[in-house]
């Protein structure tokens, strides 16, 4: 009896034998032996193309680029580049032999493209030597050749710990913008340490700045308890802190038997001892001090803080998702108002460095120079992470001791520096704005190659499932005809 005639689409054992009593020399015909219904063959599985044709799906150097260029060192460098671009063309406009070559710019174009780059390139150049080395007095010895350098590590010093009080809050997810009231607090409390009080050499400068620490962690402390108790936003709480310190400090330096020098009418305090002051680190004429080496320490215990303890994975996880990490058992507002602690002890620690360092007079309200708001640009370069801030903070010394030489070398007005700064944190703030242009690919979006190699593999991966699929109903052909 012959076997009905099977659709193509019946799967085949490709090791089927004739029954027994039948050979293909027989009369009789061959029985295939097909497989049950319930244990289907599946469809083999499709091998990527061999030939030289065949295009990867998968490129490991364009990755590997992709990522490198999209990753935030690549984009911090193009944003300080990009900057300094943008400062280069405002320190020509306001040139004063450029202004004069641009009145003639069409009869005599080079003066001005001369003018423009002398004004730039010699800008540029002051600000290398103020900051990094002074090539001009290489001459008169070592010491003088690094002493920007020092400069540049002594303006940095307060920036790298005010902007681990900023960075760890974003960590947290909260912006801690009351750097100012929270230094103003520590200086107030360490200067008070440092001028009250008679101590040992080493130990006295070490309470002055643990009482600044503690004074800085106290203040922003209340912005993290009425954050987490009550729900009020830390931007306009921070604010309003800072106001608070600055005249509630303002009306003690103006009230004699506070804070006030006696015998002065003016809003400054005495003088602090010289036991209370940071020692300097390599002596005259260096001016970089003991808070250095402060400040790297505060590097090295805010890295361990964030990535190694416990305390840290609880910080990173509220920043993440509040909502999860309450599901998880942890208690975010505790979490919170510890991250603003924190955040106000290494805010002290800058205020209690700018009191404690080098102090030759009393100071006054205006001790905290701006870097509580220099600390939010230094924690947004360096991308809220401990190393990052140290690097980011050393950048903006490097602009600060940089930018007087420039000034009083070149004429270059100070302002240009700020800009430079502004323009730093715009680019950075904006990313995309930085790739388009640059013409880095946008995080996610593929490339036309990547689309036309996908469209190509695609239609050649369908084109052997098609062989495939074909490869049995072939199969079953080649038996019913021997059959």
């Amino acid at each position: 009896m012959t076997d009905k005639p099977r659709d193509a689409d019946d799967p085949i054992e490709p090791d089927a034998q004739p029954r027994a009593g039948g050979s293909p020399d027989s009369g009789a015909a061959p029985t295939v032996v097909h497989a049950p219904a319930e244990a289907e063959v599946q469809a083999p599985t499709v091998a990527p193309p061999t030939d030289d044709r065949r295009v990867e799906q998968d490129d490991p150097w364009a990755s590997a680029f992709q990522r490198i260029m999209g990753g935030n060192l690549v984009m911090a460098l193009l944003a300080i580049l990009t900057s300094l671009v943008v400062g280069g063309i405002l320190i020509a406009f306001t040139d004063e032999r450029v202004q004069e070559t641009s009145g003639y710019f069409f009869a005599r174009p080079a003066d001005m493209l001369s003018a423009t780059w002398e004004a730039v390139s010699g800008a540029y150049s002051a600000l290398f030597q103020g900051s990094i080395l002074n090539l001009s007095r290489a001459d008169a010895g070592f010491a003088q050749l690094i002493k920007p350098l020092t400069d540049t590590l002594n303006f940095a010093t307060p920036l790298i710990a005010a902007g681990l009080g900023v960075a760890i809050a974003f960590r947290v997810g909260l912006f801690n913008i009351g750097g100012r009231g929270q230094m103003l607090w520590a200086a107030a409390a360490a200067g008070w340490v440092g001028f009250s009080f008679s101590l040992p050499p080493v130990l006295h400068v070490l309470v002055a700045i643990a009482v600044g620490i503690v004074a800085g962690a106290i203040w922003g402390g209340i912005a993290g308890v009425l954050k987490a108790y009550t729900g009020a936003h830390e931007v306009i709480v921070t604010i309003m802190l800072n106001f608070v310190a600055l005249w509630f400090i303002t009306w003690m330096l103006r009230t004699p038997g506070l804070l006030q020098n006696p015998g002065s009418n003016n809003p400054i305090s005495p003088r602090m001892q010289e036991t209370a002051v940071l020692p300097s680190l390599f002596g005259p004429p260096f001016s970089l001090h003991w808070g250095f080496v402060l400040s790297v320490a505060a590097v090295v215990f805010c890295s361990w803080l964030i990535n190694r303890s416990s305390l840290g994975f609880q910080f990173r996880a509220v920043g993440f998702n509040p909502s999860a990490a309450l599901n998880a058992g942890m208690n975010v507002k505790r979490i919170t108002m510890l991250a603003m602690v924190f955040a106000g002890g290494f805010m002290g620690l800058a205020g209690a460095q700018q009191v404690t360092g080098s102090v030759t007079t009393g100071f006054t309200s205006g001790i905290d120079a701006g870097i509580g708001f220099d600390a939010i640009t230094v924690a947004l370069l360096g991308g809220s992470t401990p190393w990052g801030t140290f690097f980011a903070g050393l950048l903006f010394g490097a602009f600060k001791a940089g930018g007087f030489r420039m000034q009083a070398a070149e004429g270059v007005p100070i302002d240009i520096i700020l800009v430079v700064q502004s323009f730093i944190v715009l680019f950075i703030a904006a990313p995309p704005l930085v790739r388009a242009m640059f013409g880095l690919p946008q995080p996610g979006r593929k490339t036309r190659r990547q689309r036309r190699d996908e469209a190509t593999l695609a239609t050649m991966t369908d084109r052997r499932a098609a062989e495939a699929q074909a490869e049995p109903a072939a199969q079953a052909e080649q038996q019913r005809e021997q059959s």
